[in-house]
């Protein structure tokens, strides 16, 4: 059944649609890895609670990804490069494995005080929003994909320069254990923010091959 859509879509014209579904799988998984994160830190969840969730949310990322590996392995048409394909799943990995960090550390840390985190988590969803319309339209609307990159580009910009703010107001005052350890936090979602771009380089460069 496979191998009979795979010639259909290259007879078609149309590329395998497996591999956007396990794009959006993996950014879905990811979706829901930052709205616990969300969740831990408006204190309706548990941190011990959200570090064991989170396990579970990266382990359906993990595997919407070796699904895509495997699907990329025998697509006859893929909507960009097999390679930015690869770098764009990559990049949405490491999106989830350091909003797993954030919230291993937390629980790690004890940080009092997590609500300063809200508004950078927040611009994490918009950004993981970002990137699902732009795999959505890798496969409905090719000519749009280009914009959307450059929507996730924004989008990890503007994180990176509220890393930046919280840094200059972290170490504006008395640097006390409590301090590093918010300093620890926050750059674990600089680390969001750099692999959000990447994914937007990723998709952005495939867009330029077609």
């Amino acid at each position: 059944m496979k191998r009979l859509r795979r010639i259909r879509d290259l007879m078609t014209g149309h590329m395998d649609s497996a591999l956007t579904d396990a794009l959006i799988g993996q950014l879905e998984a990811t979706k829901q890895g930052a709205w616990l994160a969300v969740s831990m830190i408006g204190g309706d969840i548990r941190r011990a609670h959200a570090h064991e969730a989170m396990r579970e949310i990266e382990h359906r990322g993990d595997t919407e990804r070796a699904r895509l590996v495997e699907e990329l392995s025998g697509a006859l048409i893929t909507p960009i490069d097999r390679e930015d394909m690869f770098r764009l799943s990559r990049s949405i990995d490491d999106v989830l494995d350091s909003l797993r960090d954030f919230v291993r550390e937390s629980h790690l840390y004890r940080v009092r005080e997590q609500r300063r985190f809200a508004p950078m988590l927040d611009q994490v969803i918009t950004g993981i929003e970002a990137l699902e319309t732009a795999v959505h339209d890798l496969a409905s609307r090719p000519s749009a994909v280009t914009g959307d990159a450059l929507e996730v580009k924004k989008a990890s910009g503007a994180l990176q320069r509220m890393y930046q703010y919280e840094i200059a107001q972290i170490f504006s005052g008395e640097i006390t254990s409590e301090t590093m350890k918010e300093r620890e936090l926050v750059r674990r979602l600089e680390v969001v923010a750099s692999a959000i771009g990447d994914a937007a380089d990723a998709i952005a460069d495939g867009a330029m091959k077609r």
